[in-house]
């Protein structure tokens, strides 16, 4: 291994997004997002992870659109059953 590299030319190479998923941004409420980190870190699962899966047992639940307060309220749900 070489102590130093010419790193002038260099170009980041392109990322490539997982099929099936998008990047979003999305603000959620700071004890919401702690109370799913705290049952990622229990169950090995990550955090995103349990958010996603979460938002789909409400979506086939009820086939209703996800409001705010629906959003809420699952979310809750699902924390207090962890």
């Amino acid at each position: 291994m070489k102590a130093n590299y010419d790193m002038t030319k260099a170009k980041r190479g392109a990322v490539v997004a997982p099929k099936g998923k998008t990047r979003i941004t999305i603000y959620l409420d700071d004890e919401i997002l702690a109370g799913f980190k705290q049952h990622a870190e229990a169950t090995g699962k990550g955090y995103q992870t349990l958010i996603n899966e979460a938002l789909g047992a409400a979506l086939l639940a009820g086939n209703a659109p996800v409001t705010v307060s629906t959003l809420r309220r699952v979310l809750r749900e699902e924390l207090h059953a962890a």
